[in-house]
């Protein structure tokens, strides 16, 4: 089996796959909270769409004393069909560490680039949209949405702009 692992990965990274190493921490109310919810969120990474296969250990759980909340750490390899799929993952679970295993180097198509990057604007917009209007006054909440409509506005004309020139 360990063969039939290593030939996926080979053949995956030499087709622009990505195998690394993500680190996550996780926090509960009790010890078999953490275990269910790191089980659970790893079972989530494993169906993503571009996740060749992913495997995760979970430490053993610490803390929980005095009504704290119980912690532990997720250690999960992912092999994913490009690096794409890995910004995606990284940009959804904020990971607080990562380490790329293979390929030694990233070449991005430039169409890749931009739909990361495009990715990682929108990302950012959204939680700068649920930022804004948890700390903004109630009167400053429609001012703060008008802002947002007028700049997806800009973003849609730009790219109409861009597939006309296509």
């Amino acid at each position: 089996m360990a063969e039939d692992v290593e030939k996926l990965t080979r053949k995956t990274v030499e087709n622009g796959g990505v195998l690394a190493m993500l680190y996550f921490d996780i926090h509960a109310k009790s010890k078999d909270a953490v275990k269910e919810l790191g089980t659970g969120f790893i079972n989530s990474v494993i169906q993503k769409p571009g996740v060749v296969f992913a495997y995760g250990e979970i430490e053993d759980p610490v803390g929980g004393e005095e009504g704290k909340n119980w912690s532990s750490s997720i250690s999960l390899k992912v092999l994913s069909k490009d690096f794409l799929t890995l910004g995606n993952l990284c940009m959804a679970h904020s990971p607080f560490s990562v380490e790329i295993l293979r390929p030694d180097s990233i070449n991005l198509q430039l169409s890749e680039a931009h739909e990361l990057l495009g990715t990682m604007a929108a990302t950012t917009t959204e939680y700068k949209k649920y930022i804004l209007t948890k700390l903004a006054k109630p009167g400053e909440v429609s001012s703060v949405e008008e802002t947002l409509k007028r700049r997806a506005m800009m973003g849609k004309k730009i790219l109409e702009k861009k597939k006309g020139e296509e």
